[in-house]
């Protein structure tokens, strides 16, 4: 195959570029075909700007109006932009970013505030404990005959509740105060969890908090001129870890 190459090559014959004539050398060298290339390249592309540029001027509304064309303006065909002194310096700007910490960090110290509360009223009565209540023996005999309603000295219904567990006394008497009917129980089942879902809200809306108030901290603290390196990169849950270096303070 690779003598077969050999013989195709030998038969081609090598193209040359003939050089610029010996009484036009004074003139340069000669263009050769990818010199015009680039140059009518280069031509029709400037074409095709002009012409898009004609046809966007064509299309203007000429009652169009914007404020950069009373801020911005031409000196000696250059297009300058009047730039407006900054009016804030960076003490101002950190002083804000401040405030901006202060408002998130009131926000949510008022929003724990809330969740404490419902907490209080609501008492975590439908979520499963984690704390055992432990009983203890003296004999196998006692764990074998163990019952946990004589123990409790309640009814077998009422063994499973964590809250509101009468004893046998206080049900024989004393009369049940609140909902009996069915549709009256249902009612303020579902009060109760619509409660539990705004206590759940408030809850993930004060970790949003922290969150932003921990970033915005983070970024006020980057303005400082001292050499950082990221550890780890910002998420939506967690803001980003720089390395200081150390700095003496005197």
């Amino acid at each position: 195959m690779s003598s077969f190459r050999k013989a195709l090559k030998s038969k081609q014959r090598d193209h040359k570029e003939r050089s610029q004539l010996g009484f036009r050398k004074h003139l340069g060298l000669l263009e050769k075909k990818k010199d015009y290339k680039l140059r009518a390249d280069d031509y029709h592309r400037k074409e095709k700007t002009i012409l898009a540029l004609r046809k966007k001027a064509m299309d203007k509304n000429p009652d169009e109006f914007n404020f950069k064309m009373i801020h911005n303006q031409l000196k000696d065909g250059v297009h300058m932009a009047n730039r407006k002194d900054e009016e804030m310096t960076e003490e101002q700007k950190k002083m804000m970013r401040t405030q901006d910490i202060r408002y998130v960090e009131m926000k949510r110290v008022s929003e724990m505030k809330k969740i404490e509360r419902m907490k209080s009223e609501l008492h975590f009565l439908d979520e499963e404990k984690k704390n055992k209540h432990v009983f203890f023996l003296d004999t196998k005999k006692e764990v074998k005959n163990f019952d946990l309603a004589t123990h409790l000295n309640t009814v077998p219904e009422l063994v499973d509740r964590a809250y509101n567990r009468p004893t046998i006394e206080t049900l024989e008497n004393k009369s049940i105060v609140g909902a009996m009917k069915a549709r009256e129980i249902k009612r303020l089942a579902k009060k109760r969890n619509e409660q539990y879902l705004r206590l759940s809200e408030r809850i993930d809306r004060e970790k949003k908090m922290f969150v932003i108030s921990q970033k915005i901290q983070t970024r006020k603290d980057l303005q400082d001129k001292v050499k950082k390196v990221k550890v780890r990169k910002e998420t939506s849950t967690a803001p980003a870890i720089y390395k200081f270096q150390a700095k003496r303070k005197r």
